[in-house]
């Protein structure tokens, strides 16, 4: 599809609901893979690829633990399927960086389950478990970009307010990080029997709550940034909504660890950091990028076909 006025066929007219479904269903993910850790169904399934030796499914010796492990692994199935449909409708959708977005997003799906055969195969090592996790939040932000660009992309803008807006993103990216190391120094080991990390869980927690105060600090100064300097509505929103889901995940943090970490707390704490992820890349995407083209039907446009990753 090269001409303006050409329409997207088949599956590219469905480009954005299976943007969501991508987005959703990685959230989706990281909240099942909570579960699986704080029912401590780790090692439910205590072999990889199989689920038994001998079996992929755990018939014959169905438990709850695993149950919960091997149901988590059907999401896999699931988000291949997604993957599959999001790629084909980025190809018939004219655009290039739909196609190579729906790509990346795609081969996350393997990495994720190869990493997740890793974890069962060392025991739930839980600095293996965090990669875990923080391939499903890239997925996530990837998926946030998809949606952006199906939107339609403005030109990006430079200056100390997009310098700002970076710097919130890497911010917000150390604090999911850290609480990853949080949670490895932690009672929520996702088997009775695996291993820490061994670092002291105080002091973990008090550098993840530094970072946290230094995200909150930096949002802040963004949100005044883009007022000050007359941004559109829909960045002034984006920010003003990534504050209001960090203060609400600040709350839940600071109850979980003052409550000793119970498994309800612990699984809502989980979601929001999924959605930091996604409100933080909305939120850069929104201010490097403040005005869309306007997409109507037409995904074949020349203001479209801007190369992923330019710096236009």
């Amino acid at each position: 599809m090269t001409e303006s006025s050409a329409r997207p066929s088949g599956l590219g007219r469905y480009v954005r609901p299976l943007g969501w479904a991508s987005l959703v269903a990685n959230a989706v993910l990281v909240v099942t893979g909570a579960a699986v850790r704080l029912t401590a169904s780790g090692l439910g399934c205590p072999t990889w690829p199989e689920c038994f030796e001998g079996s992929y499914t755990p018939h014959g010796e169905l438990t709850l633990h695993a149950a919960i492990e091997f149901g988590n692994r059907l999401l896999t199935f699931v988000l291949a399927a997604i993957a599959v449909a999001t790629f084909v409708a980025a190809v018939q959708s004219g655009d290039r960086r739909l196609r190579n977005l729906a790509l990346l997003m795609g081969l996350g799906i393997p990495l994720q389950a190869v990493i997740g055969g890793v974890t069962v195969l060392t025991g739930l090592n839980p600095w293996v478990v965090s990669l875990h996790l923080l391939l499903s939040l890239a997925i996530v932000c990837l998926s946030v970009r998809f949606l952006q660009v199906v939107d339609g992309v403005g030109p990006a803008v430079r200056g100390p307010v997009v310098a700002l807006a970076w710097a919130t993103f890497a911010a917000a990216w150390a604090v999911l990080y850290v609480g990853t190391v949080v949670t490895g120094s932690g009672p929520h080991a996702g088997d009775l029997d695996a291993k820490r990390n061994g670092l002291d869980p105080e002091s973990v927690s008090q550098l993840h709550a530094d970072s946290v105060f230094l995200l909150l600090g930096l949002t802040i100064g963004l949100l005044f940034a883009v007022h000050a300097t007359g941004a559109p509505r829909r960045t002034r929103r984006a920010v003003a909504l990534l504050l209001v889901i960090e203060l609400a995940q600040g709350l839940i943090g600071f109850v979980q660890y003052f409550t000793d970490l119970p498994v309800v707390l612990v699984a809502f704490h989980v979601l929001g950091s999924a959605l930091i992820a996604a409100s933080v890349t909305w939120a850069l995407l929104t201010v490097r990028h403040p005005h869309p083209v306007a997409l109507g039907a037409d995904l074949g446009s020349d203001d479209l076909r801007e190369p992923v990753g330019s710096g236009r």
